[in-house]
């Protein structure tokens, strides 16, 4: 009998990929299917240069963090000519590590021995890793480390850390609070929130909210004010997804820390780095970070990290993402008026998020058996070709294709999407028709949807 592996996922269970190329994926099934829902694969899948450099780099010593190596030094000179161009006067230092979940971590803990606190401040349906001081900041508990049943019930992991929560903002870098670009999300009680905290973690990305540059700017100036360090993740964002090498950079402030992950190798091996700014940097001057690890910053992965970069960089996949922007805009919001079971789309270059009506990530922790709206979504996608990926407890599709995606490729995707969702039309209409039948994966839909309520309200 097979020793069984353990796993998780967003998305239909059951799909075995055999090979990849490009942005496709061959099943074992024999299926070809674009695979439109991965950050770890700016490159795509089997990149020629990738796949050379790993080659390569197979025949290097096995090196923990401790002993220099010069590959390591290349890969942060090539962060720095390529994703902080032009931030030189901010960047102090960077050390990789091997996951975000490890490198949130790392930045929360430094932030609390630098300020000598211990409180932390997240945002409310914020994911930031899954180890440590990450997974008490991840305060969506469907992402928590728990235990689900298919057949009723949740058991959390309990919290290790006092974990404070400030609302997610509701404007967007194309929807702000005000003409001016002034932002009202954040709570008038800030300043008190973060007076004795060790740092404030925000994303870019998680439960599809993409803030104003305001938001940011406001909440790094509070910070600042308070003593709390800021620490920007931009673990799927960075590296050109949505438009700029890293989403912070539309805005005038910059962080304390920030940390990269999944695309930052390429998808090639698990990559992820802390980049700290000059200010903390000169704060460790003639001190010794007390946190060891044997494969940080190892020969392969920084390797994978110079690469991945200069090819970025070379195809001016940024710019096109850029591009792509306003494309997708205007293709998803035609796609989200026809279809009367999307609540709202939101997004920005090529990572978008499409929410359904009827989902509640606050009750939702994936105790019942039943296919969830989304998972029927997927299976009709893939019945047309493209493998996207669900979070069931938003009950939200996610769309963020490889950077090199051609314009042919992501024609196809949205096909396939507006296919994809006629079937959960059908299940609004059924849930219409029975005001009582609650839709799988959440409460009875919402009277607001009953109104007709268009996407994006």
């Amino acid at each position: 009998m097979p020793l069984p592996v353990l796993s998780t996922g967003l998305g239909l269970g059951g799909i075995e990929v055999a090979s990849a190329a490009g942005v496709w994926f061959r099943l074992a099934d024999g299926r070809r299917v674009i695979d439109a829902s991965n950050t770890a694969a700016p490159l795509g899948h089997c990149h020629p240069d990738l796949v050379a450099v790993v080659r390569g780099a197979s025949g290097s010593p096995a090196l923990n963090e401790g002993w220099g190596w010069r590959g390591r030094q290349q890969a942060a000179d090539d962060l720095l000519e390529h994703v902080f161009s032009g931030e030189e006067d901010w960047v102090g230092a960077v050390r990789f590590c091997t996951s975000v979940s490890e490198a949130n971590d790392l930045a929360l803990s430094l932030a609390q021995v630098l300020t000598g606190r211990a409180p932390l401040v997240t945002r409310e349906r914020a994911y930031l890793g899954t180890v440590g001081l990450s997974r008490e900041v991840t305060v969506q508990p469907q992402w928590h480390g728990g235990l689900s049943s298919a057949h009723g019930g949740y058991r959390p992991v309990p919290k290790l850390a006092d974990v404070r929560q400030i609302p997610p903002p509701s404007c967007g870098v194309h929807a702000r609070c005000a003409p001016d670009g002034g932002c009202h999300c954040l709570p008038a009680d800030l300043a008190a929130t973060l007076a004795d905290v060790a740092a404030v973690i925000i994303d870019y990305s998680q439960g599809g909210v993409q803030p104003a540059p305001a938001y940011q700017d406001q909440l790094a100036r509070v910070a600042r004010e308070a003593g709390a360090l800021w620490i920007a993740d931009e673990a799927a964002t960075g590296l050109g997804r949505q438009g700029r090498w890293l989403t912070l950079q539309r805005g005038q402030s910059r962080p304390d820390i920030v940390t990269l992950g999944k695309g930052l190798a390429g998808g090639v091996t698990p990559a992820a780095a802390v980049v700290l700014s000059q200010r903390i940097a000169d704060m460790l001057r003639d001190q010794r970070w007390q946190s060891f690890s044997t494969f940080r910053g190892h020969p392969l992965t920084v390797a994978a990290i110079s690469t991945t970069v200069r090819c970025i960089a070379r195809q001016g996949l940024v710019e096109r993402a850029d591009v792509l922007d306003a494309v997708l805009r205007r293709r998803l919001a035609e796609i989200a008026a026809a279809h009367p079971c999307v609540r709202r789309v939101a997004g920005l270059g090529l990572h978008w998020t499409v929410e359904l009506r009827g989902g509640s990530w606050r009750e939702w922790h994936a105790d019942t058996g039943e296919p969830t709206p989304a998972d029927r979504i997927l299976a009709a996608a893939l019945d047309a070709g493209v493998l996207i990926a669900a979070n069931g407890e938003e009950a939200s599709l996610f769309i963020a294709p490889p950077l090199i995606v051609s314009d042919g490729e992501l024609d196809t995707i949205l096909v396939a999407l507006d296919r994809a969702l006629a079937v959960a039309d059908k299940t609004l209409l059924a849930a219409l028709a029975d005001p009582v039948l609650p839709t799988a994966g959440g409460p009875a839909l919402p009277a607001a949807a009953k109104r007709g309520v268009p996407a994006g309200a």
